[in-house]
């Protein structure tokens, strides 16, 4: 009920999709060793520090769901601030999972971030 704006895309088929996705076997053994007890520590040790992140030297692309539930929209918007080159899109009426809510605007936009890096980097080659 939280990942998605719009009700409507988590139906009863998603539901038992994700569900048989992780009964599978071998999935929660996987998914435990990504991050064995005490996993705190492990996700704690996938972020990066504050001085990491200002220090980026590439254009930056952030997407975000304004009314996501899963993660804040502060979250984004400080990563824009503190990222030198970086631009941020927010997708209205979007929950967590802008790829699915919103994937043809979510599509190009990344398509054309992408080839304007490939196209600035090829004129600087």
């Amino acid at each position: 009920d939280v990942f998605a704006h719009d009700r409507r895309l988590v139906n009863d088929e998603l539901a038992k999709l994700r569900y048989e996705a992780s009964i599978r076997p071998g999935f929660q053994e996987s998914f435990g060793a990504m991050f064995p007890a005490p996993r705190q520590r492990w996700v704690d040790a996938l972020a990066s520090p504050e001085a990491a992140i200002r220090a980026l030297p590439h254009s930056t692309l952030v997407i975000h769901g304004r009314d996501d539930q899963v993660i804040p929209m502060s979250t984004s918007l400080t990563l824009a601030q503190w990222i030198p080159d970086a631009q941020l899109h927010l997708f209205g009426r979007c929950g967590h999972w802008t790829q699915i809510e919103h994937t043809e605007r979510f599509v190009r936009l990344v398509g054309d971030f992408l080839a304007e890096a490939d196209a600035a980097a090829s004129a600087a080659a």
